[in-house]
């Protein structure tokens, strides 16, 4: 058994944590990497690290230092377009706590990691005091996401049932 600790990345972590982010797009997303909306992939220091009221966790493997997953957090909230307008003005910037990257290499899997690495970010958004709502959305046709997700929050917003709408799934995550 693996002993991991969660824990705030730091400069030295970022190259592994862009490793975890980059393989999780190319694999599970297939989509790659796509420049307006994986930027903080590449930069996540200024990304996450240069505001206080932002953040990236790694899950670090204690036995060899091995970075097995990402959770990230920032105050954006989702942008209109390429979200539905009413998405936006419910979950304004400055007032939304955005959970992001939350990614775990696949043989980390199924042990919690992501639970773990979610209430940190939970806990980091409440600590900060200023943010009122903390939002996500995801990508339903990923392996366990859906259903992770709605363990952890409430749906508002499935754009597979929306008119020309997409396969994103976006969910308000109570704050701890």
């Amino acid at each position: 058994m693996h002993d991991f600790s969660i824990r705030t990345a730091t400069a030295d972590d970022l190259d592994a944590a862009r490793g975890v982010m980059l393989d999780t797009v190319y694999r599970d997303f297939g989509t790659g990497y796509v420049p307006r909306w994986h930027a903080d992939i590449i930069d996540p220091g200024a990304a996450y690290l240069r505001s206080p009221r932002h953040t990236l966790l790694v899950a670090v493997d204690e036995r060899d230092g091995t970075v097995a997953g990402t959770a990230a957090l920032d105050s954006r909230g989702p942008a209109h377009p390429p979200n539905p307008a009413w998405l936006a003005e419910r979950y304004p910037s400055g007032e939304t706590a955005q959970l992001r990257r939350v990614y775990v290499r696949p043989e980390y899997r199924r042990r919690g990691l992501a639970r773990r690495l979610v209430r940190a970010l939970l806990d980091f958004a409440a600590a900060d005091g200023g943010y009122r709502a903390v939002y996500l959305h995801t990508d339903p046709g990923v392996s366990g996401a859906e259903p992770f997700w709605r363990s952890l929050g409430k749906a508002v917003c499935d754009e597979r049932e929306e008119p020309g709408g997409s396969r994103v799934l976006h969910f308000e995550v109570p704050m701890a």
